[in-house]
């Protein structure tokens, strides 16, 4: 352990925790997506949302991480110690392996963004390397993508926060872009909003989006403004990598929370300055997958012609805006791809017993890295690449079952996580310098809402669907969390067993 030591990584500061949070949880993208589906009435969604969700799960996130700070294991030792060892692998494992899936849907879907870009709009159909056809190209692109990343991520921690860091200031700068660019836009246009507010309570209630007024389209937008809330679990595993935990670790997690939240309602009332939702949404060749950039087009074009420029100039401020939005996405992207690399696998590997895995897997280099563990992951998700990419259609139809599978399952631990919470703080013999639940009824509370909440948005995200005549999808949607419960239990019985002859092994 000598050498470890003397490599000490630098830890992390309470900045450099919130920009990691920030790339791993806040969507740029859902900012404009939501004005696409629902116009200002997604606000009340994404306030409800991060009340009834995000904020109080947060909370208990930051209880955790300060009361588990010495901890290596995230996710796995807080619920370890909270309920139970079975109850945490599942958890964990659960998590993890969606996360698998999420790195071979991005490695490739990552050149979409870098081709709009740089180009201004998606030519990854057209393209084609040593005459492989586009989805090969894609494909190949993703395992250098893959093998590049874990390279760079495997030689420490402090290689991860600079990149994290740099994709959290990209979000942050164009966060800034959108906030004074549309207050610009709003000021020079004499105050009237782009997209009219009749009432307030029309406003706010009711989508401009004909697709977006019935009941089951409304819920189904409550459940995407809930996910967009997602992914702050990922950083629970770097609480023993963080300066004075105790203090450092809560405050940075309320500290991203409340932002994030205002950032996201805000956000959306900021599009409106500038986006007429039926000019806009309505232009030939304008989707969801696109939308956030045209917003950004239109925000450049809109701010050369406030500022008298002639529409051939308004037009190419415009593509340098959409120019810019990509380059910041990619940035975005890589940072959220370097924390989701390194720290679900770090929460899989060094939370649970040495003995659940191979000797060579749980070894920690001189960096302090699961090398061995993040290029056994590395070949996982190449394989997957190279199988859906190569693998026809028939690849193709498994990889969407496969995305189905992990849609509910990446959210369950969400829940498994709350559920644990009032047993964690039952449990007197743990020290919990950070607490925000000061009651019992305070905690009951909180974990009715974040349990019901995320329940609620997975039972509509699986109903769905079937109500649109795919009942093969949400049987798949179903088939995921309880294949992977099945798989855990598998390994989590073998690790069992290997335990129990290690003992038999000691009293001989």
């Amino acid at each position: 352990m000598g050498s470890c030591t003397a490599h000490r990584t630098k830890k992390l500061t309470l900045i450099s925790l919130i920009l990691m949070i920030f790339t791993s949880v806040f969507g740029f993208n859902n900012i404009p997506r939501s004005f696409y589906l629902m116009g200002y009435s997604a606000i009340p969604w994404y306030i409800l949302s991060g009340i009834l969700f995000f904020i109080p799960y947060a909370f208990m996130m930051a209880e955790y991480g300060a009361a588990f700070k010495k901890e290596t294991g995230g996710i796995y030792s807080w619920m370890e110690k909270s309920v139970g060892s079975k109850y945490a692998f599942i958890t964990t494992f659960m998590w993890y392996a969606s996360y698998i899936i999420w790195m071979v849907n991005m490695s490739s879907g990552i050149w979409v963004i870098v081709s709009t870009a740089i180009f201004g709009n998606d030519l990854t159909s057209k393209l084609s390397l040593f005459g492989l056809n586009s989805t090969q190209t894609m494909g190949i692109l993703g395992v250098i993508l893959m093998i590049a990343f874990t390279f760079i991520a495997s030689k420490g921690l402090n290689k991860i926060t600079k990149i994290t860091s740099l994709g959290g200031i990209a979000v942050t700068l164009l966060n800034l872009v959108l906030l004074f660019g549309a207050l610009i836009v709003f000021a020079l246009n004499g105050f009237h909003l782009a997209q009219p507010m009749e009432s307030i309570g029309t406003a706010f209630t009711v989508s401009p989006n004909p697709n977006y007024l019935n009941s089951i389209s409304i819920v189904s937008f409550m459940v995407f403004a809930i996910f967009a809330y997602g992914g702050l679990e990922a950083v629970g595993g770097l609480v023993d990598q963080t300066e004075n935990p105790e203090k450092t670790f809560p405050k940075g997690v309320t500290i991203a929370a409340i932002v994030i939240t205002i950032g996201y309602a805000l956000g959306i009332y900021l599009v409106g300055m500038f986006n007429n939702w039926g000019f806009v949404a309505n232009r030939p060749g304008v989707n969801i997958a696109n939308f956030s950039y045209v917003t950004m087009e239109n925000l450049g074009y809109q701010l050369g012609l406030v500022f008298g420029a002639q529409n051939s100039t308004a037009i190419f401020i415009g593509k340098i805006m959409s120019r810019y939005m990509g380059i910041s996405m990619v940035l975005a992207l890589m940072g959220a791809f370097f924390t989701l690399l390194y720290s679900p696998l770090k929460q899989l590997i060094e939370g649970t017993p040495t003995e659940m895995w191979p000797e060579k897997l749980t070894e920690l280099d001189e960096d302090e890295m699961p090398k061995n563990a993040m290029w056994l992951q590395c070949l996982i998700v190449v394989v997957f690449i190279i199988a859906v990419s190569f693998g026809g259609e028939g690849a193709s139809k498994f990889f969407m079952k496969l995305t189905l599978m992990t849609n509910v399952a990446m959210t369950i631990p969400y829940l498994l996580i709350a559920y644990a919470f009032p047993h964690f703080k039952a449990k007197d013999e743990i020290e919990k310098p950070f607490v925000i639940f000061k009651s019992k009824t305070i905690v009951k509370i909180a974990t009715f809402f974040t349990v019901v909440t995320v329940g609620f948005a997975n039972l509509t995200t699986v109903i769905e669907p079937a109500t649109r005549g795919h009942l093969s999808d949400t049987i798949w949607m179903i088939a995921g969390p309880v294949f992977f419960t099945g798989l855990a239990l598998i390994i989590y019985r073998r690790y069992e067993k290997v335990h129990l002859k290690h003992l038999k092994e000691k009293l001989v």
